[in-house]
Order: C-alpha cells, then sequence, then structure tokens
C-alpha cells in the first residue's frame, strides 16, 4: 500500500448513489492520510441524464477518472452488454489509479462491473447497504453477489447485518453504520421553499408531491402501464402541484422518460419534470413536499428523517425494512389513488411526523472513514459457516 497516504477510489454511477456518497467523498477528500480517487461512470456522463458529472465537479471533487458504459439501448440485452463495457472500462481505470481499497455502494449493474473488476484485481472492496431486500428488481441479486466480492461491509441496520453474516460473512467484518445517505440530515444546508422555487425556475404556489418512479425490472406489469396508472391517480389530485425525476437507467426506463415529459407539457403550470435535482435541491424538496410517491428507496430511507409520507408503488422495493410513515400499494390507479388520499390525512400525516427512521440519524462517514484507516491488505476470505451465526451475532 502506499506509504504517505492511502488510495481510495470511490465508485459513483448514478446522481442517487453519487447523492449518498457526498459526505463520504468530503471527509476523504479533507482527511491528510487518504487520498480520493473518484471513478465517476453510468448516468453522470450521459446526456439524457443531464450529465451530472458536471454537478460532480461544481461541488469541489477532482474525477479521477471517467468510465463510459451505457449503450443507448432500452433492453435487459443493452444493460447485460453495457456491463461488458463497464468491466472493460474499469480495468484500465483501476490498473492506472492503483488504489488501495475501493467503496462501492448499493446493487446497480453499473456498480457490478465495477465490484466484479476489482475483485479480479485484487483490490479489496468496502461495501455500503449491503444485506437489504428490494424483490422486485434483479437490483437484488446484484446486491447480494457484490457482498460475496467484498471484504468490508458497512450496513444500514441489524437486520440487514444479520442477512449479510448469512451470507457467510464474518461479524467482525460488518459494521452498523446507518444509512451514510442520513449524514445530510446534519452536515448540509436545505433550501428554502422560495429558494427551491428560484432554482428551479418553477413557481411552487401549492402543496406539492416529489415523484420518482423506476422500472420494476423483475415485475409482471411492463413500466408504461405502471407509470400510466400512477399519472391517471395524480390527476386526481389536481389541487397539488408535481415534481417528477427521470428514472435509473433500467430496463424499460426511456418510455418512462417520454412519458413524464408529455404529462409536463400538457399540464406546465401544475407539473415540473427534471433529470436530476441533485442531492440539495431533492431533499429540500422531499422537507417541503406533502408526500414522496414512487418506488425509489430515497421514500423508504431518508423520507421518514423529515416526518414526511411515502406512497411506495409496486414490487420494486418489496422487503426493505421501511418506517410506518411508509403507505405501500400496488401498481394499479385506483390503489395508488388511495394510498395518496391516505398519506394526505391529517391523523397519518401526524404519524409521518413523529416516526423514527429505522435507518439511523446520520454519523456515519465517520464510521466508513474509521473502516477505511483499520483495512490492511485483506490475505484469502474465509466463509463464515451458518452454524455459527447464533453465537456470533449475539455477541
Amino acid at each position: 500500500m502506499s506509504q504517505l497516504k492511502k488510495n481510495v477510489a470511490v465508485f459513483t454511477g448514478t446522481r442517487a448513489e453519487y447523492g449518498l456518497l457526498y459526505w463520504i467523498l468530503k471527509d476523504i477528500q479533507r482527511d491528510p492520510a487518504l487520498n480520493l480517487q473518484l471513478v465517476v461512470s453510468g448516468t453522470h456522463l450521459s446526456p439524457s441524464f443531464g450529465m451530472t458529472y458536471k454537478n460532480i465537479e461544481n461541488d469541489g471533487f477532482h474525477i479521477a477518472a471517467t468510465v463510459e458504459m451505457l449503450l443507448s439501448s432500452d433492453s435487459a440485452i443493452g444493460t447485460a452488454k453495457s456491463t461488458g463495457l463497464g468491466i472493460i472500462g474499469f480495468t484500465d481505470a483501476f490498473a492506472r489509479l492503483q488504489p488501495d481499497v475501493i467503496i462501492i455502494l448499493g446493487d446497480r449493474f453499473e456498480a457490478l462491473a465495477a465490484a466484479q473488476t476489482a475483485m479480479l484485481l485484487r483490490i479489496p472492496i468496502i461495501h455500503l447497504h449491503g444485506g437489504e431486500i428490494t424483490e422486485g428488481a434483479y437490483d437484488d441479486s446484484i446486491r447480494h453477489a457484490i457482498t460475496k466480492m467484498s471484504y468490508l461491509h458497512g450496513v444500514s441496520t441489524e437486520e440487514h447485518r444479520h442477512r449479510v453474516i448469512q451470507l457467510g460473512e464474518a461479524p467482525e467484518r460488518v459494521e452498523n453504520i446507518g444509512a451514510v445517505g442520513l449524514d445530510h440530515l446534519t452536515k448540509s444546508k436545505l433550501m428554502s421553499l422560495s429558494e427551491l422555487s428560484c432554482s428551479l425556475n418553477f413557481s411552487l404556489n401549492k402543496d406539492f408531491f416529489i415523484v420518482t418512479y423506476h422500472p420494476e425490472t423483475l415485475g409482471e406489469v411492463s413500466p408504461e402501464v405502471a407509470f400510466q396508472a400512477l399519472l391517471n391517480a395524480l390527476d386526481q389530485y389536481h389541487n397539488h402541484q408535481v415534481i417528477l425525476t427521470f428514472p435509473n437507467a433500467d430496463d424499460g426506463g426511456s418510455g418512462i422518460i417520454r412519458m413524464l415529459e408529455d404529462y409536463r407539457t400538457a399540464r406546465p403550470e401544475r407539473v415540473f419534470a427534471i433529470a436530476s435535482l441533485g442531492h440539495i435541491r431533492y431533499l429540500s424538496a422531499v422537507k417541503h413536499c406533502a408526500a414522496v410517491i414512487g418506488n425509489s428507496s430515497s421514500g423508504i430511507i431518508e423520507a421518514p428523517s423529515f416526518g414526511k409520507p411515502t406512497v411506495n408503488i409496486g414490487i420494486r422495493q418489496k422487503g426493505r425494512v421501511s418506517a410506518s410513515s411508509v403507505i405501500h400499494c400496488e401498481s394499479s390507479q385506483a390503489s395508488i389513488t388511495n394510498a395518496i388520499a391516505r398519506a394526505l390525512s391529517l391523523e397519518f400525516q401526524q404519524r409521518a411526523s413523529q416516526v423514527t427512521n429505522p435507518y439511523g440519524r446520520g454519523k456515519s462517514s465517520a464510521r466508513v472513514l474509521n473502516m477505511i484507516k483499520k483495512l490492511n491488505k485483506p490475505e484469502t476470505k474465509a466463509f463464515f459457516d451458518i452454524d455459527n451465526i447464533k453465537e456470533s451475532v449475539a455477541r
């Protein structure tokens, strides 16, 4: 390893993941013992998704490597080929950067390509947010696969810690650090409603919803049918404005983008659509909204900390730990409409305002830096046998 500074590569492939990693990146950047190597890929480099690498640079980060990997496709075949292109690109990047460790968050196919490459190059991986369940997306399998490629694990709840141990990871290498994105609660200055409205150049003069809907990559309902049901439900609440953000680069995502742009064009005074809000504007919107609607993990992990109700649609997030402020509903117009009505009720608004977020209260970044600093070049990783789980978890 480096004698003076430890080279810490951090991978980011989506706007949401970057927002979660922000304070970890800042704290690594400020630490005199660490050298941040930011590796940027995926939708950050795509014009269709807002070229969000520019936001990263504007936040004061130097991008050590960019890896182009997304094909202009909207199919599983395109996603598989993009993963292969990613492996080729990450191989060149990691060979040049020679990181001592790499941090990977979550469960995206872009992250899978980075993890596969790091594993084969014998670069130890610190994986964040492992052990979670999302039965309606192939991200679920990817998340568990990355767990098995990783050496250290920073998980968001005790339940997730137990699950990672069940996958054969030694308890001493699995730490419950809480959800890393919640560091924004104590470290970030969010916008007032007027500041948010001015930043968007859109007058937020009514109660509004923040809406993000991703394709269910393992669902039986087509993304377009499910999203149309959501749009129809939103039209039942014409006294509420809507902020729509683009979906991830998943199979079926381009169809959703076309639909939301058409929806915005037909309702310019009521609906605002954008490829990416960025983490500060997004969290500011959550802070001021009437409800978070869709199937994004942010509605489950971050929204409860703001005391806001979430309407979680369909099966994409099925199995994920959630607070009592989250209403789960089916992907039908009637079910979504009823769920929104419940979320807006005074009784449920009061419940949401008093909820305890099961994902913690922030301050995760310091724990991640401690994991980085205590990591020495690992030897061969032994499988932790399930027969020892009860004894070790109880310690």
